[in-house]
C-alpha cells in the first residue's frame, strides 16, 4: 500500500497536468474554431487510435525494434570506445575530434546516405538510431571514467592493482551514474532516429511512413494517433532503462 501511495504521489501531478492539457486542447479547438489540419480534437484522435489500433501497434512494434537494435548497437559501441579512449588518452585525443564532427552532421542529411549504404529496410534505420545514440553515451561514459579522484587511483596503485583492476573496481563504478544518464537520453534519441529514418522510405508498416502518408492525405487524426503510439513506446523504453538503472545502482554509493 505504501508503494502504491508513493507511486501516486510521484505520477499524480503529471497525470493531472496531462488531463488539464487534453481538456484545454479540446475546449480551445471548439472555442476558437481551430481547423483540423492545424490541430485535430483529442477525442477524434482517441477514436482513430482505437479504430486503427491493429495497424498502428503493428507499425509501432516494427519501429520500436529498429530503435532497440540501434540503441544497443550505438550504446555498446560508445561504451567500448569510451573504455579505449580512457585507457589510451593519446588515442582519445586523436579520435575525439572526429567523433564530434560526426555528431555535428544533421541526421536528416545522413538518412539518405544510410539508405544507400544499408538499404531502405531495417538496416538504415538501425544505423541512424545507432549514430544518434553513440555520441551522448560516449561523452558521458568517458567523463565518468576520467572523473575518478586521484587519491582513489593512488590507493589502488599502492595495493599493486593492475590497470584492469583499477578500471573494474574504481573507474567503471564511478562511471555508472554518467552511463545510465546517457542511456536514458539515448533511449529517446533511438526512437527519434528510427522514425526520422523512415520518412525517407521503407516498409509501409512503419510509424514514420504512416505519419508521413497520413499527413499527405489529410488524415491528420491518423497521423496524430501514430505520434501517440510513438510517444507511448518512447516513454516505455525510457522507463525500462530507468528500471535497469535502479536495479544496477541499488548498492552504488551515490544511491546510499
Amino acid at each position: 500500500m505504501t508503494g502504491s501511495l508513493r507511486r501516486l504521489r510521484e505520477w499524480g501531478p503529471a497525470l493531472v497536468v496531462l488531463a488539464l492539457v487534453l481538456v484545454g486542447w479540446q475546449l480551445a479547438i471548439e472555442a476558437f474554431d481551430i481547423q483540423r489540419f492545424l490541430l485535430p480534437k483529442p477525442l477524434d484522435i482517441a477514436d482513430t487510435f482505437w479504430s486503427e489500433r491493429g495497424q498502428l501497434w503493428s507499425a509501432g512494434v516494427y519501429t520500436f525494434s529498429e530503435a532497440v537494435y540501434g540503441f544497443l548497437l550505438g550504446s555498446g559501441a560508445a561504451v567500448a570506445a569510451a573504455l579505449v579512449l580512457a585507457r589510451w588518452r593519446r588515442v582519445g585525443g586523436a579520435l575525439l575530434p572526429y567523433f564530434v564532427a560526426a555528431n555535428a552532421i544533421p541526421i536528416i542529411a545522413f538518412a539518405p546516405i544510410a539508405n544507400a549504404w544499408f538499404g531502405i529496410e531495417k538496416g538504415s534505420k538501425i544505423a541512424i538510431a545507432a549514430v544518434l545514440c553513440f555520441f551522448p553515451v560516449l561523452v558521458n561514459t568517458l567523463r565518468g571514467l576520467t572523473s575518478v579522484r586521484p587519491a582513489s587511483i593512488e590507493l589502488m596503485r599502492s595495493y599493486a592493482a593492475s590497470g584492469i583492476e583499477i578500471f573494474r573496481r574504481v573507474r567503471i563504478p564511478t562511471a555508472l551514474p554518467y552511463l545510465f544518464s546517457a542511456l536514458r537520453v539515448a533511449s529517446v534519441l533511438a526512437m527519434i532516429g528510427a522514425i526520422v529514418g523512415e520518412y525517407f522510405g521503407g516498409s509501409q508498416q512503419q510509424l514514420g511512413i504512416i505519419i508521413k502518408n497520413a499527413a499527405a492525405l489529410f488524415q491528420f487524426e491518423t497521423a496524430w494517433a501514430a505520434i501517440v503510439v510513438a510517444c507511448i513506446l518512447g516513454i516505455g523504453f525510457y522507463l525500462a532503462v530507468a528500471l535497469v538503472e535502479r536495479a544496477a545502482m541499488r548498492r552504488h554509493p551515490s544511491e546510499q
